[in-house]
């Protein structure tokens, strides 16, 4: 990652940035399966991972006053139940397996918001930081759950700005309410596609918390700007 002399602020991703050390979320969760006893073939599991993001796009289950816990357990129930269309579970097991994947996952989401934290503190004392997100309308509530909200001056949330990654419409809604210029802001995410490529097509500066991605072609791919964990941003900055 280059030497950023002029830098005033910073925008964040969260999901996969600071809550699971780069790594995609459908991997967390496939070790939430695992943990839990339920051994399901990966790629059946990808096809319900995809199927209950699909559903989730389409209509409305999560609500702005869910935590993190709570939108898990609503994801996992949807996962699970795709897996008894399927033949693959009972429907009993819904209810044996889904809260316990959701705790596993919350619980890991927790260990790396907590990992996350110091490199956060020391950011928001020197820049202003704002959050840009995919996420479902309860990034607030998530934020909160976390004690996180307090580091952000603003979020822009793609379920209430109407605009999603990669569009990079959404980043510049970010650099405005930074009120900056985007050669002065640095984008951080765990995304190739939707974080890094569209912020640094509108001129910011990027950090790519590079993990296991969703497709080989990810996990191949290199960037100039990718960096092993957050707490190499306090070496760089």
């Amino acid at each position: 990652m280059e030497n950023i002399e002029n830098l005033k602020g910073i925008i964040f991703d969260y999901g996969g940035t600071i809550d699971s050390r780069g790594v995609h979320w459908s991997e967390v969760i496939f070790d939430g399966y695992l943990a839990a006893g339920l051994d399901i073939d990966k790629n059946l599991f990808r096809e319900v991972y995809v199927e209950a993001e699909r559903e989730l796009a389409r209509n409305r289950h999560i609500y702005p006053h869910h935590n993190f816990y709570d939108l898990l357990l609503i994801k996992m129930t949807l996962e699970l139940g795709y897996l008894v269309e399927r033949g693959a579970l009972e429907q009993v097991d819904v209810e044996k397996y889904a809260p316990a994947i959701a705790r596993y996952c919350y619980d890991a989401a927790r260990e790396c918001v907590e990992e996350a934290r110091p490199v956060l503190e020391a950011l928001c004392a020197r820049f202003p930081l704002v959050l840009v997100s995919n996420f479902y309308g309860n990034v607030e509530a998530v934020l909160t759950d976390f004690d996180l909200r307090k580091y952000f001056d603003d979020i822009i949330e793609s379920a209430v700005v109407g605009v999603r990654k990669p569009d990079p419409a959404i980043f510049r809604l970010g650099v405005e309410a930074l009120g900056m210029r985007p050669d002065e802001v640095l984008v951080v995410g765990d995304s190739l596609k939707k974080d890094i490529l569209p912020a640094e097509s509108i001129g910011c500066h990027v950090a790519w918390i590079k993990g296991k991605g969703w497709t080989a072609d990810e996990d191949a791919a290199v960037h100039p700007s990718q960096i092993g964990s957050l707490n190499e941003l306090l070496d760089l900055l």
